[in-house]
């Protein structure tokens, strides 16, 4: 049995209502409104993949242009080739998402067939791109919006605070929340891209080239052929648009019953649209001969050319912008459910294990949004700043992935399970290969950044485990304990004043113990206020008579901590109490803002007592 303290047991008491001996209510509705269909899934969890569009064919023409207009020509297959891999990844995915219903994509695999530490790195890897993810949606999205109002570039940043925290509040409403406010604008997205490819596809030429107007083009001009390797850093860079393609694996748990089948489909409707959103866009590049320019994106030149520089046009960049901004859901809907397999695995805090309402994993909403914003803070929301770091981790997780997925196969041997097998082995030899060329070219770039982060990672993953491994031995789980004995124990209650509060201590703290103490810090050199204050207490005792005898613990320094620290320790050192036990009451105020109102003695005293003595503290708030 495992000697680790186990996150799903507060997890349980803490999303199960208490047994109270009544009827149970109606049972919770079988459509599950706090989970995902699967067109909500692929509204709520295909954001970063379908926002993709917008810079993974620029970021493949702009390598080409280095080679003229000869290299332009190499764009269709490169990205032919991208949407092999995409046709691959998407297969295999929907094949991870049968074997492993419960979530975690990458990480699940790795766990269950290649390892604990391999595990760690996928999971580390998956949670380094969840983050780039947020943050360069986030900024390209803004920056989408400042080149066109060029009066906000200076308020970027503070944009894309703006943006992030929308994002973050409509996700603690739950993904399915999230899931119907994100819907519309990505169909209406989607739906301008295919309207650009049908409408491009019977158009003889450009309808229109103002948007290129006047910008100096980016396209070499001393250029004299096309090299392996510009080729395989056209493919690195392209890459980009497959980021998101596991997000659905991940997060599979968040959907409705049949889980998954609606993950599944929802998998393969991403792979399709996306595959087919980019080689349709390839296509447009080559027979409208476009060129990168500057200033004028890629997009913004294909939505010119195919449906003129009218509403059409405006349509297709402003939603560009919009779901660029959103985009970042992806990584809301991922990575939560990523942080409580890791926590239930004792490789995080307990905390990222707890559902809130909603079915909303909280506190791992609330981190990825802090870590992003100081990301969006460091870089001074600048995209370009972000964007080579991008990808790399996702490709170490999808090549994980397929080696793990090659093994489940032989090892489940099932019908069919070699073309299974070859499958996922042609999709980590794929993967693997572009892990090695995204890496290698961007390395100088900012990929080093990754390449230090992800060993820290695994290494803070261990160190969180080890933790939790020594508190496990020292609380003896997984044995069977020794018998109960009736232990001889003192409650000490300090008290500054009798007042309702003192009550309430007083009774608590006499139904928990054998004897009870009340203890009071005198100083010894008083003033007059002080002076005051000790006798009063003194006659209202005695005229109070409540039972539990009231000491004074002096101090000539007019400290609070120090003189009960010192009380405590000779009570354990004189008298033979198997546990001491100090009850601080304090007042729990009604509203948040009030909490500034309070003196904190009690988090004085909680201090220092933890600190100096072997006492039990426990704080007991009255709200009032």
């Amino acid at each position: 049995m495992s000697a680790t303290p186990d996150p799903d047991l507060l997890a349980t008491q803490a999303e199960q209502p208490p047994d109270t001996g009544l009827p149970a209510g109606p049972a919770k509705s079988a459509k599950e409104p706090d989970k995902l269909s699967a067109l909500g899934g692929l509204a709520a969890l295909s954001l970063d993949a379908m926002a993709s569009v917008a810079y993974g064919p620029e970021s493949i023409v702009l390598v080409l242009a280095a080679a003229g207009s000869y290299g332009l020509g190499f764009t269709l297959p490169v990205t032919a080739a991208i949407a092999l891999l995409l046709g691959v990844l998407t297969a295999s995915y929907r094949q991870v998402i049968a074997a492993f219903p419960d979530g975690g994509g990458s990480y699940a695999v790795a766990k269950a067939h290649l390892g604990r530490r391999t595990a760690l790195t996928a999971a580390a890897s998956l949670i380094v791109d969840y983050i780039l993810n947020v943050a360069v949606s986030v900024t390209a999205g803004v920056a989408a919006l400042t080149s066109a109002l060029p009066g906000l570039y200076d308020d970027r940043v503070w944009l894309c605070l703006a943006v992030l925290a929308v994002v973050t509040l409509v996700n603690l409403r739950g993904i399915a929340e999230s899931a119907r406010w994100f819907m519309a604008p990505t169909a209406v997205f989607v739906l301008s891209i295919m309207a650009i490819i049908v409408i491009g596809l019977f158009r003889s030429g450009p309808a229109s080239t103002a948007a290129a107007a006047g910008h100096a083009s980016a396209l070499a001009d001393n250029a004299t052929g096309v090299g392996a390797l510009l080729l395989l850093k056209a493919f690195a860079s392209g890459c980009s648009a497959l980021t998101g393609v596991e997000a659905v694996a991940n997060a599979v748990p968040s959907f409705r019953a049949p889980r998954v089948k609606r993950a599944q489909h929802t998998e393969i409707a991403l792979g399709a649209v996306l595959g087919v959103m980019l080689v349709g866009l390839a296509v447009l590049i080559g027979r409208f001969h476009l060129q990168p320019v500057q200033g004028v994106t890629v997009l913004a030149q294909l939505a010119d050319a195919s449906l003129g520089h009218g509403f059409g046009f405006y349509l297709v960049q402003f939603a560009t912008v919009l779901l660029l901004a959103l985009a970042a859901n992806t990584s809301f809907g991922g990575l939560p459910v990523l942080l409580r397999l890791l926590a239930r695995d004792n490789h995080l805090p307990h905390v990222f294990a707890l559902r809130a309402d909603h079915q909303v994993h909280r506190h791992g909403v609330l981190f990825l949004a802090v870590v992003s914003a100081a990301l969006l803070v460091c870089s001074g929301g600048d995209v370009n700043s972000l964007v080579p770091l991008f990808s790399i981790g996702v490709f170490v997780g999808f090549t994980i992935c397929q080696v793990g997925m090659v093994k489940h196969w032989y090892r489940e041997r099932g019908a069919g399970w070699r073309g299974r097998a070859l499958l996922n082995g042609f999709g980590a030899l794929l993967t693997g290969v572009a892990t090695l060329v995204v890496t290698g070219t961007k390395f100088t770039e900012g990929a080093w950044g990754i390449v230090v982060a992800l060993p820290l990672l695994v290494l803070l993953f261990e160190l969180i485990h080890r933790a939790y491994g020594r508190i496990g031995d020292r609380l003896e789980l997984g044995r069977i304990p020794g018998p109960v004995v009736r232990q001889r124990s003192l409650v000490v209650v300090p008290v500054m004043s009798i007042s309702r509060l003192t009550r309430e201590a007083l009774s608590t703290a006499v139904s928990l113990g054998d004897e009870v103490l009340a203890v009071t810090v005198v100083h010894t050199d008083p003033d007059a206020e002080d002076r005051q204050a000790t006798e009063t207490l003194r006659r209202d005792w005695e005229l109070w008579q409540p039972g539990v005898p009231l000491v004074e613990a002096t101090d000539a320094h007019r400290r609070l901590g120090r003189p009960l620290v010192s009380f405590v320790n000779e009570l354990g050192t004189e008298h033979a109490y198997d546990r001491i036990t100090v009850l601080i009451a304090e007042v729990e105020p009604v509203h948040f803002w009030q909490r500034a109102l309070q003196n904190q003695r009690g988090a004085l005293i909680d201090r220092a007592l933890r600190r100096g003595t072997d006492a039990v503290v426990c704080r007991l708030r009255l709200r009032m």
